[in-house]
């Protein structure tokens, strides 16, 4: 058989290489996003709308035996996922975090809401420079995601077994920001808050920080969102003079979310506050 007519047969083989090499990648890309049976089972899907017609996707974690007790009141947990989740789905939110309060929900029975912020919004106002340099607006009006968690977060605190002592904040990333921009336009309905690798204007801390403790968590080696935006709110908190928690790893890039899980005190901290009256 002459070169002439194996060409096609080469061709076909080259192309099913391409398609195994893209195979390879994109599976665990997508085993990455994949949400265990268990947790989307355990957090059940909601969709509400807000004043201005937004679409706002999420996921409600009830605590076992709900409303078998409508006078008892459960402590609510507001959180906030990272851009890598953002969607329509109603499921890649659950990514990071879901399954810690799952696997501790008989220790902490909570509400834990987990809204998904849209594709092509953002929690927080942020822009970036050319050189990636991040700055933070906090105009009036927040953006229509966080706008959105805002009425559905009152909209819990109006229908639901909540205890309104005990509504806590946590986000990761570009959660981590959205969780200091809403400590920054709500300062008097958190107990407490977990920013982990976030950032924010310092300039707004004095809003929140003497009023709302908080739980930083960064990686020094974080490549996504430079660790001196978690310093830079340290130091401001330092300012006012309240000693904040705040916890560095070493030699840990943007994924210091898995660590700030894996402390043993960080739910124990977490549900331990009341809001300050």
């Amino acid at each position: 058989m002459i070169f002439s007519e194996l060409l096609p047969f080469y061709s076909l083989f080259s192309t099913m290489k391409q398609l195994v090499f893209l195979l390879l990648i994109i599976l665990p890309m997508t085993q990455l996003k994949t949400q265990p049976a268990e947790v989307l089972a355990a957090f059940q899907p909601g969709q509400f709308t807000s004043s201005t017609g937004h679409q706002l996707p999420y996921r409600v974690l009830w605590p076992v035996g709900y409303k078998q007790d409508t006078t008892h009141r459960y402590p609510m947990v507001l959180f906030l996922h990272g851009a890598g989740e953002r969607g329509t789905d109603n499921q890649l939110q659950l990514t990071h975090g879901a399954a810690l309060f799952l696997a501790n929900q008989t220790a902490y029975p909570a509400i834990v809401v987990v809204p998904q912020c849209a594709t092509e919004d953002y929690w927080a106002q942020m822009e970036k420079d050319t050189l990636g340099n991040r700055f933070f607006n906090f105009d009036e009006v927040p953006n229509p995601s966080l706008a959105a968690v805002t009425e559905l977060l009152n909209q819990f605190l109006q229908t639901e077994q909540t205890d309104p002592e005990r509504i806590y904040l946590m986000g990761l990333s570009m959660g981590g920001m959205g969780t200091f921009e809403l400590l920054a336009r709500q300062p008097q309905t958190f107990a407490a808050a977990v920013p982990i690798c976030g950032g924010t204007n310092p300039a707004l801390v004095p809003i929140y920080g003497t009023q709302v403790p908080l739980w930083i968590f960064h990686g020094t080696d974080d490549g996504v969102v430079e660790v001196i935006h978690s310093r830079r709110v340290v130091a401001a908190l330092k300012r006012l003079g309240v000693a904040t928690r705040y916890t560095e790893y070493p030699g840990v890039g943007h994924g210091s979310w898995d660590n700030a899980f894996a402390e043993p005190e960080l739910l124990a901290w977490l549900f331990s506050h009341r809001r300050q009256q």
